[in-house]
């Protein structure tokens, strides 16, 4: 049978207009796990591939993550017909002497994050997964979860898996010591930044894990622990303003901006949306709040996320494992089911009686100071230009958090191979090499600054060598200006966007001094050298193979020159744009050069530290 990738996601042909669609749709995606569910029920296992953490743990990531949309499908009213089967998984994965039991639990254990999704289940639908089991099962699934919630957990989102452990063991009647649950409540408040905004932890970055998990488990408990007025009333009220700025991070077409890591969660992205929803927490007026939830799960189901028996695959856009991360099993991409929590309202909610409202347009560009971003809406897109994040301890971390600009409608490429500076595609990025063979970019940052809507950093590829870089915006062009310091010379290459490649070479490329542009079948992607001085090359290049996010070939514009020793300047313009009847006048018209001067008086007399990077 012919393999059609689109085909085999379940949500291909799914019209997803209404709430049943969405009830269609948690089915659908459930439905291709049941033939890897153990003869226990406690253990799903989609594939050989495996994480760091045992295969115990992973197999229980596989069981629990479906619950996140499970469990508003039934809290909602809607038929499950498989809950005895979890029920025997659970009585068995947390019974020791059981064959399929998931291991005991450490500090700082995978389990910890899995066994959150079963506090949720017991704190929404006891009905289901609790009551019908015997005493005997329930004190063992009861101790099981009490050993979770006594260990230490990362100093991170993952706090918050204590706090919905306990909203499961509170509901069914379980005792334990509330004063952890508050100890680590009031510690999650040191990750607050202004405008609603976290840290994930005491690090100097923000990424999708703010809405998808700090808002969106801050939602939850302000539902479940309706007790709790005060925190529940604060978590809120950080909701509502923060999507003000959120919203920045979804194009007109649904996508979410690719950026930062374990973008194989897909549209958990989305799932901030919903928990506005379940909460009750008009943000937005409703219509506009609907809008951008269902436009995103809309955009997904026209991507080749699944494999041929309908299993979502570790990837984005497609099957890649080039960008998933080492905490990554085949059950990881289950955390998207998290986009579904609004199903636990009824068809009369607000939410779900709203006609959906396009996204809000933005023609000026938008300062989101507390991550460090400039926001330009343009075509078809959001251009995030940014500096100000990092993330030292990760394969592709400078490509998920320090490029210069990230996209909705482009995302991002991971370089395939750092010992190959001349295949390397550098989209965003600005990459140098002193060997022509390996290569260094921005990755860790000595300093991050915001001046309105402009944007700073200093930062050293080695040693060395210094680099400070200003980003412009000029919608829809952006301009980077870096100023180079470096005691020997130097090969460059700096790309713009990438864009989908066609088979049979039918994409057109232009390439010259100073100048590179490709002309895709739906987009174009140009970059232009503004450099006072040197003038480097164009060249029109595509991309390693399955290296960026969305679109396994690609098409790239890039600018490559050698710098001599001592102080160069070299100023770039970038743009890509949906390919339509105003692309030549766009490109016939590139910005002016921006004034170094002008930019260094600006940042003297207005730059402050951006929020996420001015970890004290």
């Amino acid at each position: 049978m012919f393999y059609d990738p689109v085909r085999a996601n379940p949500l291909y042909g799914n019209p997803l207009l209404t709430r049943a669609d969405l009830q269609k749709a948690v089915a659908d995606l459930f439905s291709p796990l049941l033939p890897y569910f153990s003869e226990g029920g406690a253990r799903v296992r989609l594939s050989a591939t495996a994480a760091h953490f045992d295969r115990a743990a992973a197999d229980l990531e596989g069981f629990a993550r479906p619950l996140w949309g499970l469990v508003p499908l039934a809290a909602g009213g809607a038929h499950f017909p498989h809950w005895e089967l979890y029920r025997r998984g659970l009585a068995n994965g947390t019974d020791p002497s059981h064959s399929e039991y998931w291991g005991d639990i450490s500090d700082r254990d995978q389990r910890q994050v899995e066994l959150a999704a079963v506090g949720f289940a017991l704190s929404m639908v006891p009905e289901h997964i609790w009551e019908p089991l015997t005493n005997a099962q329930k004190e063992t699934v009861a101790s099981y979860l009490v050993s979770a919630r006594d260990k230490e957990f990362i100093d991170n989102n993952w706090k918050f898996f204590r706090v919905l452990i306990d909203l499961g063991l509170e509901r069914v009647g379980i005792d334990f010591d509330r004063s952890k649950t508050e100890r680590y409540l009031d510690e999650v408040e040191a990750f607050r930044l202004d405008e609603g905004w976290y840290r994930d932890g005491p690090v100097k970055r923000v990424d999708h894990y703010i809405p998808f998990a700090m808002h969106f488990y801050a939602l939850i408990y302000s539902v479940l622990a309706g007790k709790d007025e005060v925190r529940g009333a604060a978590y809120q009220e950080r909701a509502r303003i923060f999507a003000k700025d959120i919203r920045h991070w979804f194009g007109p077409d649904g996508a979410a901006l690719a950026f930062g890591r374990s973008q194989t969660y897909r549209f958990a992205a989305g799932g901030f949306w919903g928990a506005l929803a379940f909460a009750g927490a008009e943000a937005l007026p409703w219509p506009e709040i609907k809008g951008y939830y269902m436009r995103h799960i809309r955009w997904w189901s026209r991507m080749p996320i699944a494999d041929r028996d309908g299993v979502l695959s570790i990837g984005y856009g497609y099957p890649n494992l080039l960008m998933s991360e080492s905490y990554n099993s085949a059950g990881s991409p289950y955390w998207a089911l998290k986009f579904f929590l609004p199903l636990a309202l009824p068809d009369g909610h607000l939410f779900w009686t709203a006609n959906e409202a396009p996204a809000a347009t933005f023609p000026d560009p938008v300062p989101l100071k507390e991550p460090g971003m400039i926001a330009m809406h343009t075509p078809g897109n959001v251009v995030i230009l940014s500096s100000g994040q990092q993330h030292d301890r990760m394969r592709g971390a400078n490509e998920k958090y320090s490029k210069f600009v990230y996209s909705t409608r482009y995302a991002f490429n991971i370089e395939a191979d750092d010992r190959h500076f001349t295949a390397a595609s550098f989209d965003g990025m600005l990459g140098l090499s002193d060997d022509g063979v390996h290569f260094r970019m921005r990755e860790v940052l000595e300093e991050a600054l915001i001046a309105e809507d402009r944007l700073y950093s200093r930062w050293r590829p080695w040693n060395d060598v210094v680099v400070e870089t200003w980003l412009v915006p000029e919608n829809p062009w952006h301009m980077r200006v870096h100023r180079i310091v470096t005691p020997r010379a130097l090969q460059t290459a700096e790309g713009g966007f990438a864009i989908e490649r066609a088979d049979f070479n039918v994409d057109r490329a232009e390439q010259s001094e100073g100048l590179a542009v490709w002309y895709g079948q739906t987009d174009v992607s140009a970059i232009i050298d503004l450099s006072p001085a040197l003038k480097r090359e164009g060249h029109a290049m595509s991309p390693i193979a399955n290296t960026n996010l969305i679109h396994a070939k690609t098409l790239l514009p890039q600018l490559r020159g050698e710098i001599a020793p001592g102080t160069t300047v070299l100023v770039t313009a970038a743009m890509a744009l949906p390919l339509d009847e105003t692309v030549s006048k766009t490109l016939a018209d590139p910005p002016a050069c921006p004034d170094i001067g002008e930019l260094e008086c600006l940042f003297k007399a207005k730059g402050s530290p951006i929020p996420a990077f001015d970890l004290k």
